[in-house]
């Protein structure tokens, strides 16, 4: 009886002591789910579908303005006219190298360059792009003519990406797509009243 109760006993221990480490891990498992979650949500890089449309309509958007910008030098009538293109230009390009960097970390594909923009008017996420006429009356015209249709097309061209921005700040989750979403709405809301300003005096 006693060889029995011994034995019992040690049995009853070695339970115990295996009911405590398993209780123990089962608490430390629940101690990096919950504090592992965070730091997840906050790993750079994070990106989501929202985040992929915003680049992938972006830098066909800005590429068509960067286009733009650059038929003002030989095409315009204004100082102020060139300078805000020359400004546009030096902002937009350096944002698609970014963008195109983002999408090839991210395993997408970024837009072909030297696409025809003008054929994604009116896709959704695409608001405000040029249509293939609209770019042609651009480059045919000079002077004050060009100066009035540059100021018109890139007020509701910059309307479109503030309404992209917006979307993206919304719904997207990489921290630096949406920080260029804020630069995008802040730079290009200030441009759009300048430019309302400059036709007004036309």
């Amino acid at each position: 009886m006693t060889t029995t109760h011994a034995i019992r006993r040690a049995a009853l221990g070695v339970a115990t002591a295996s009911a405590v480490v398993l209780l123990a891990a089962c608490g430390g498992e629940k101690h990096t789910a919950a504090h592992g979650a965070p730091a997840a949500s906050a790993t750079a890089g994070v990106h989501n579908a929202e985040d992929v449309t915003f680049a992938q309509g972006m830098i066909p958007h800005h590429q068509q303005a960067v286009e733009m910008a650059r038929l003002a030098p030989g095409h315009a009538a204004s100082a102020e006219v060139k300078a805000l293109a020359a400004r546009i230009e030096k902002a937009q390009d350096p944002e698609i190298r970014t963008m195109t960097g983002w999408l090839k970390s991210w395993g997408e594909e970024p837009p072909m360059a030297g696409m025809d923009h003008s054929r994604h008017g009116g896709r959704a996420g695409m608001s405000g792009m040029m249509s293939a006429d609209d770019m042609t009356a651009l480059k045919k015209s000079t002077g004050a003519d060009f100066d009035r249709k540059f100021l018109t097309l890139m007020i509701v061209h910059h309307q479109g990406a503030v309404e992209m921005a917006r979307t993206e700040k919304a719904k997207g989750r990489d921290s630096r797509a949406t920080k260029m979403a804020d630069d995008v709405i802040a730079a290009q809301s200030a441009e759009i009243k300048q430019m309302k300003g400059l036709l007004a005096q036309k």
